[in-house]
């Protein structure tokens, strides 16, 4: 019963058609509720180094490093915690939209619905250590065979001078499939080299129970599943890319689908128009509605400085 009411929940908040949750908080929460609830142990755990941790938080969780023999390099407080990782970056997806140009991430998640709808996308999240995610930053992946190993027992290597990181061997395949997943939905451009890194993981590693598993879990949140995942498609240098994400994003724009928009601190809702504060919630907090009646159902009440 409570895993079917927290999908009943995911789906409100997600408010559209396909059920895609529509900020990245709620891909967070969604996240840790309906997918990665029971793959904490240690020989399953976060994506990078498979360390165990415990859920803490609205959607962290707290890290035993012991658990895979993880050192802390440089940030003790992230190196503890669970931070959601973008595997294609935010910085990727946003330097690929006007937005980003003209203020930054924030600009994006205010203004952009493509890049909103990019930066909550499940399949392209994964758990992991808060170090990890922070010094892979928005380095592109490559093999670093003279790296030594910077994290204790965890196979993460990363140089800093040429911005590259590598991941261990038993994600290097899912890494590959998600890059592909994202390209083919939102017509991201891939350099040539890194085409090619990834179509021999896809090769070398080939898919696994768990990332079938995921792929399905993730499905029924959001409507679709990875097709690369499937096998439904396979990366090929002549492959015609979808774009079924932009034509999503972009038709709601075209309709002019301006969300209600939820602070999930305060439990107010606030309007596209007539309330001040609607574009002021921090994205952290932000929860979008398909209507102020699903809002308050959500439990939400009507901002007070809307007019």
């Amino acid at each position: 019963m409570k895993r079917m009411f927290i999908a009943a929940l995911v789906l409100i908040v997600a408010g559209s058609a396909a059920a895609q949750p529509a900020t990245f908080p709620a891909a967070k929460n969604a996240l840790r509720d309906l997918v990665y609830h029971d793959r904490q142990e240690a020989d399953k755990g976060t994506f990078y180094c498979g360390c165990q941790w415990e859920w803490a938080g609205r959607h962290g969780g707290r890290v035993d490093l012991e658990s895979c023999g993880y050192q802390v390099r440089a940030q003790e407080n992230r190196a503890i915690r669970i931070e959601w990782e973008h595997v294609v970056p935010a910085w990727v997806l946003g330097h690929q939209r006007q937005c980003w140009q003209n203020g930054g991430r924030q600009n994006c998640i205010e203004t952009d619905p493509v890049f909103r709808v990019m930066e909550a996308d499940m399949h392209n999240l994964v758990p992991s250590i808060g170090e990890i995610n922070a010094d892979r930053s928005n380095y592109r992946f490559g093999m670093l065979f003279n790296t030594r190993l910077q994290h204790g027992a965890c196979d993460f290597r990363v140089d800093f001078s040429q911005r590259v990181a590598e991941p261990r061997d038993e994600v290097k395949g899912q890494v590959a499939r998600i890059y592909f997943y994202m390209a083919d939905r939102y017509l991201l451009r891939l350099g040539a080299s890194q085409v090619k890194l990834f179509m021999l993981w896809d090769r070398q590693f080939p898919v696994t129970e768990w990332e079938r598993e995921r792929n399905r879990r993730i499905e029924e949140v959001m409507g679709h599943g990875n097709p690369f995942v499937t096998g439904e498609k396979e990366w090929t240098p002549w492959i015609t890319l979808s774009g079924a994400g932009l034509e999503m994003a972009e038709s709601q724009t075209q309709r002019g689908h301006h969300p209600v928009r939820g602070n999930a601190a305060s439990r107010i809702y606030h309007l596209p128009h007539g309330c001040p504060s609607y574009s002021r919630i921090n994205s952290e907090n932000l929860v979008e509605f398909v209507s102020a009646a699903d809002a308050e159902n959500a439990g939400y009440r009507l901002a007070g400085n809307c007019r």
